[in-house]
This record gives structure tokens, sequence and C-alpha cells, in this order.
């Protein structure tokens, strides 16, 4: 079924969304809202389930790792009818003028890439999937604007791996090569690559810089060899200055993939252009990632970065705080700090929380009291410390099922149920995202938002159900 969006005309819908708007502008501030939500509008409205209209895949990939989550609880909160929120691809009315021929627009929108271009720059990504062989269109994902050199903070724990980024995208000729960097979530990896990109096209715009994801370079080899155009998939990659390739973890266990990539990367290397590569674990430890491949990774400057210290989260809140023209409290920054100590996301997360609740509540004043009220579900979750690994585990045992029954393809009710109940475990107990629970069960994001509101309606209707997931929170839980 395409994905098309009708547009909606009930107005106390539309009324709606624009208060949506507001306040997810004053939680995620002013240019990450430009960059990611102001593009998105109302699309259908059936049986409870609101689609939104998003211009691009990548876009709406993003939104749904980031802001899915946040758009759903507050609508559900204004209008108890909406169940279910879903982001669906629309590209703008400009693309009939493509289809056409007409190009000229889209050359002139994607010839400047900068902060101010980033709407068009993903609509290019969009559109360049109608337009191939056009070479004014660009390979490079969308660059996040607020990711730069000037708003990373720098401390002991990612002190190496900001110097390392910094050489690379000063130097004219090859640094590091390549450059691997490496991290847990949420912790500075993407930060820094996107960094690296905005400098380098701001020092040499001649320079033909492509950033995307391991996933996205996937998606695109495999759509070369359905149409059969890999040549062209060759010449695009192998003809770049800078190739940077972000969270290449996720090629594990994709062999073509891997291969291609492989002689890309030797090409490049080969020709002193520069490759940038991030993941979640250095090289040696990648697993499903040929030995060649890593003996590649390995072969330039390997940087990691560390959990973030004390020290630099007081620095991350407090300049986030300025960026936000807000007034934070020494006892609300140092009670951040000390609490939410898992990645750098969460953090800023739970200030724009509290800012936001702060404006739309009359201004009224931070506090620590305010600040524990606002955040007490994320606080109970970060006490608890409840991990995915282990509600899959608890919940096997439970179920007298095996834990590899839990992630396989098996449909049987007598899997299929504990694997519902698992994932609205994750999704009740641990602050990931719907597609990093996703991943933990080798499902897609949509899976688990259904078995969440599977499993909402079996705890109403059979007692029975109610009782076992009761039962598996408190064990959890303690």
């Amino acid at each position: 079924m395409a994905e098309q969006a009708i547009k909606n005309n009930d107005s106390s819908v539309q009324d709606e969304w624009g208060q949506i708007c507001s306040q997810l502008k004053l939680e995620f501030g002013e240019t990450a809202y430009d960059s990611w939500l102001k593009p998105l509008s109302i699309g259908s409205f059936n049986n409870g389930v609101m689609n939104i209209c998003v211009p691009t895949a990548f876009m709406k990939n993003w939104v749904i790792t980031h802001y899915s989550d946040r758009i759903h609880k507050i609508w559900e909160h204004k209008n108890p009818e909406i169940k279910q929120v879903n982001f669906v691809v629309q590209t703008m009315n400009a693309d009939s003028k493509l289809h056409t021929g007409d190009t000229s627009l889209l050359k002139k929108i994607v010839s400047t890439p900068t902060p101010q271009n980033l709407y068009a720059s993903n609509y290019s990504s969009a559109v360049s999937e109608y337009s191939h062989a056009d070479a004014g269109l660009q390979l490079s994902a969308p660059l996040n604007p607020a990711y730069t050199f000037d708003t990373f903070v720098v401390g002991k724990t990612n002190e190496f791996a900001y110097a390392a980024a910094r050489k690379v995208a000063e130097s004219k000729n090859v640094s590091f090569n390549p450059l691997f960097l490496y991290s847990g979530v949420g912790l500075g990896k993407t930060h820094l690559m996107h960094a690296i990109a905005w400098h380098i096209r701001r020092q040499d715009p001649s320079r033909n810089v492509i950033y995307l994801s391991a996933e996205q370079f996937l998606y695109k080899f495999v759509k070369a060899l359905r149409y059969k155009d890999t040549a062209a998939f060759k010449e695009q990659f192998r003809s770049v200055d800078v190739l940077m390739v972000d969270d290449v973890q996720f090629m594990s266990n994709k062999e073509s993939t891997q291969e291609e990539f492989f002689y890309t990367f030797n090409s490049l290397i080969e020709e002193g252009r520069q490759i940038i590569i991030s993941a979640d674990k250095s090289p040696s430890d990648l697993e499903g990632i040929e030995a060649r491949l890593k003996s590649r990774l390995n072969s330039g400057l390997v940087a990691d970065i560390h959990p973030t210290d004390f020290d630099l989260r007081m620095g991350i809140l407090k300049n986030k705080a300025r960026q936000m023209g807000i007034e934070l409290p020494e006892k609300v920054a140092e009670f951040l700090a000390q609490k939410i100590t898992s990645n750098i996301r969460e953090l800023e997360g739970s200030l724009r929380r509290i800012v936001a609740h702060s404006q739309l509540l009359s201004d009224r004043e931070i506090t620590l009291d305010m600040t524990q009220d606002v955040l007490k579900d994320m606080l109970r979750s970060i006490d608890r410390k409840t991990t995915i690994d282990e509600i899959q585990k608890k919940v096997a045992e439970y179920f007298n099922i095996s834990v590899k029954e839990l992630q396989s393809s098996r449909r049987a009710r007598t899997v299929a149920r504990p694997r519902q109940i698992a994932m609205y475990l994750a999704k009740q107990l641990t602050s990931r995202s719907l597609p990093e629970i996703g991943r933990k069960f080798d499902r897609d994001h949509t899976t688990v938002m259904h078995a969440v509101r599977k499993v909402e309606e079996l705890i109403i209707e059979d007692a029975s159900l109610a009782e076992n997931v009761d039962t598996l929170r408190r064990s959890l839980e303690n």
C-alpha cells in the first residue's frame, strides 16, 4: 500500500497539531524544530490512527528515532481518540516539476550546503530517487545544523576524539586515514561526524563530502543491484573527496555490502581521499564484519569516546541552557548531572522537558522539586536500571522458552505473545526508543509499536495476562 497522505479537513485536529508544534519547539529548541519538525504536516486520520507526512525517507527515520515517542505522548494526552501516530513519506509539490524535466530549482536549492539549506538538502535526498542521473543532486544525507565544533562541549572523556576530528577537518591533505570514531549511544560520535562535514564544506566548498549512515549505504547498494546500476553506484562513491559512514556496525552480516564497501574503501585510500567511520564498538570488537574489513578499519587512527563524567555533564547542561537563553539553578544542574549519566541525548532531553514545563505554565520557576516532579518517570527508569537483555531473559524464563526464540521469526502464540510482552516491558521500563527496542528483537519499530498497543489492550481484557505482566514488572523493578 502506497504511503500517501490525505489532507485532513478537521479543524480541531489541525488546531491540536499547531499546539503540539508549539510545545515541541519549546522542548527541543528552535534549531531542531525548524530542521526536523517544521517540515511535518498532517495527513489522514482514520480509526484512531493519525498519519503525519514527512518529505523524505531519511527525515522519517530521524523523526521516528528522536521525536516519535514524544509526539505520540503529547497528542494522546490532548486527544484520547488518537491511539497511534504513523509517519509516511510524501515528497513536496515541486516534485511534479522534476517529472516534467524542470530540475533548475533543485540545482539551485542544493548548490550551497549550509545549515540554512538543511531542508533543501532533505528534499534533494528525496528527489534524487527520481532523478538519479542528475549530477546536481547530492548523495549525502542532511546534516544537523546544531552539530558543529562550536557546540561540542569538550572534556576529559572526549578530548582525544575531538582533537582527532578537528585535525582531519582542518587538514586539506590526508591526516589519519581512516579516522575511526566509536562510543556507546548518545555520547557524541555523530555530533563529531556532522561537525567535520560542516567544517570541510565551509572551508572548501569545492570538496565533495558525502555523509551517510551504513543503513543508507546498504539501501543505495541494494537499489543499484535491483536496477542493475552498480557501475553508476561505484562511480558515485569512488569519486568523492571525503566519505563519511556513520554506524558501520549495521553492515554486520551483510556480506555483499561489506565487499562493495571494502573495494570502495581501498579505491579511496589509494587515491589519497579521506575516510571517516563511526561505530558503537572498536573495529576489533565488531561482530559480523569480515576480517579483512576489520583490518582496514584498524589501519588508521582509532579514537574512542568514553562515557561522560560529572564535570562534562555540568558543562553540557550549562552550555545548553545558555543556548536556550535560560538561567539554570546550580542545584538543578548538579542533580541532573548526577542522575542522568547514560548519554548526552537523554541529558539534553531532560533539560528541554524542564524548560518546556516551566514556560508552558506561565514561566514557572525552575526548582529542584519541579525538576524531580517533571522527570519522575525518567528517574524511576534510571533508578531501576533495567536493560532489554534482562527483560528478555526474565520473560523467557517465565514462559519457559529461550531468548533465541523471543528474537526469532517464529509466530506461534506460545512465542509471539511473550515476545509482545517483552517489547511492552522494554518500552515501559527502559528509556530506549522504539527502533532500539526493535533491533534487540530483530524487528522494526512498527512491530514494537503494535506489540505495545496489543498488550495495553489485552491487559484490560485478559485478567490472567494482566497478572503475568504485573508479576514480571515487579520482579524486574526489584
